[in-house]
């Protein structure tokens, strides 16, 4: 894996382009994001083929793969790495988001596809020794074996770790498995609530909202364009606050426009804010408008200041980490995943 940038990528101005986009359910909102950087419907529609199949191969979403399909995993990949052309890299990410979606579905919010928030522990501890693969002794391994082939979704996970490893470097690879294992804790976490009644307060959903952000996919970026951003970058303190920054803006950002399908009792921060600041879901939700756009705009603010002295790699992911965010505003805005008959099958 190369860990430069390809000739001539990023030269243009960063940050550019920005527009203010009508809230759902709330249009004199306004949310603060860049347009996406390209729209390729065909490119889209061949890795939403591919995924389909895949699925069905490995056994997530039975009876349900045309929902699947309608909510246009492959299109948000498309539209969130708008440099990468390879149907093949993208549907390596669209896997693993596929993947995560499902543990999500069918682990942590869906109780009539059997989520049960007093097993999640359980149930993440074995999905995770799948992710960093489990070393059994020999009497105990084809156990361990039976159990990832027979899950579908432990089955999702191995088969796109696989898909993963074919164009990730393995610094790539555990900088993933890293921020999985952090997606699992806010998981835990947010079952601990379900489970003892417990109505997190703002800064404690938005503590949970830290850990269970838009990272596991975003991690890929570098990684589907054809690159990778050194270690030292990656993991440098300046950088990983503007991205875990990043992050959270857009899963707040999948908080406002999945609102519409949850129940009073899911956890959003719309309904946080009502509950715990005793407001009108109207205030709660200009609320979480002006925090997603605070966000936004310190990331904007903070990673300008990073490209001005980092290196042509770090420019590069950063412009890259932009039009991810452009990209998936765009695929949240217009997925059958929160638009029509399919809008209930699957939500984060």
């Amino acid at each position: 894996m190369a860990t430069d940038l390809p000739a001539g990528a990023r030269a243009e101005p960063l940050f550019t382009g920005r527009r203010a986009y009508p809230v759902p359910g709330a249009p004199d909102l306004k949310l603060f994001c860049p347009p996406p950087a390209r729209d390729d419907t065909a490119l889209g529609e061949e890795v939403d083929d591919r995924l389909v199949t895949w699925a069905a191969e490995v056994g997530i979403y039975p009876g349900r793969l045309e929902k699947l399909r309608a909510c246009q995993f492959g299109r948000m990949l498309m539209l969130a790495h708008p440099g990468a052309d390879d149907p093949e890299v993208l549907l390596a990410a669209a896997c693993c988001l596929a993947a995560e979606w499902a543990a999500d579905d069918y682990y942590i919010d869906e109780v009539s596809l059997g989520a049960d928030p007093k097993i999640v522990g359980s149930r993440l501890a074995n999905l995770y020794a799948v992710l960093d693969p489990a070393q059994l002794p020999q009497a105990y391994a084809p156990r361990f074996e039976r159990f990832t082939r027979e899950t579908p979704i432990a089955a999702a996970f191995r088969g796109a770790m696989t898909l993963l490893a074919r164009h990730a470097s393995a610094t790539q690879v555990a900088r993933f498995q890293h921020q999985m294992g952090i997606l699992f804790v806010a998981w835990n976490q947010e079952a601990d609530w379900h489970a003892n009644g417990h109505i997190p307060q703002t800064w404690e959903y938005l503590v949970q909202r830290h850990l269970n952000n838009y990272l596991p996919p975003m991690i890929l970026i570098d990684l589907v364009a054809g690159y990778e951003l050194p270690p030292e970058q990656f993991y440098d303190p300046a950088v990983r606050r503007v991205f875990a920054l990043a992050g959270t803006a857009a899963v707040l950002l999948n908080d406002l426009y999945s609102g519409a399908f949850e129940s009073d009792t899911d956890f959003n921060l719309p309904n946080v804010i009502a509950a715990t600041e005793n407001c009108p879901k109207s205030d709660a939700i200009a609320h979480t408008v002006t925090i997603h756009n605070e966000l936004m705009q310190t990331f904007v603010d903070e990673a300008t200041t990073l490209v001005r002295t980092g290196s042509p790699t770090l420019r590069g992911f950063l412009g890259d980490t932009w039009s991810w965010l452009g990209g998936a505003r765009h695929w949240h805005a217009t997925s059958g995943r929160y638009h029509g008959d399919s809008a209930q099958v699957v939500r984060r």
